[in-house]
């Protein structure tokens, strides 16, 4: 009898699908030489070594996979300065911060199926520009 795949923990889910989008943040924003401006302070990283920030905080999963509220943004503004979230705002500008800050109130409960779709989406986006 054959093996039959084991189905992954929704918490695995969720951690893949993390780190393929924020690799295809990273490399989408990433010029012809794999480097990333700051979403914040404008300082240039390579993709690699920048990180993808998110305006509205990762606890919120109607905006966590949202590609317009996440961006390059290097370790300083992220971690170190707490995000930067004023400075954030005014580079999304008021309109497109407020839009984010409201869909980042609704409640969302993605399926594992939703959630491997999404993984699925990535990996293809991933393997189109590398």
């Amino acid at each position: 009898m054959p093996k039959t795949a084991k189905k992954q923990t929704r918490s695995k889910l969720v951690r893949k699908l993390d780190v393929l989008f924020s690799q295809w943040v990273r490399q989408s924003n990433a010029d012809h030489a794999g480097f990333c401006v700051c979403v914040t302070c404008g300082k240039k990283e390579h993709w690699k070594s920048i990180q993808a920030g998110h305006f509205m905080s990762r606890k919120h999963y109607s905006t966590r996979w949202d590609e317009d509220n996440v961006h390059p943004q290097c370790i300083a503004c992220n971690v170190y300065r707490a995000g930067e979230q004023y400075k954030y705002s005014v580079s999304l500008g008021p309109y497109r911060a407020e839009a984010l800050y409201l869909k980042s109130q609704e409640l969302v409960k993605f399926t594992d199926y939703e959630l491997e779709e999404m993984i699925n989406d990535y990996a293809e986006r991933l393997k189109k520009i590398t």
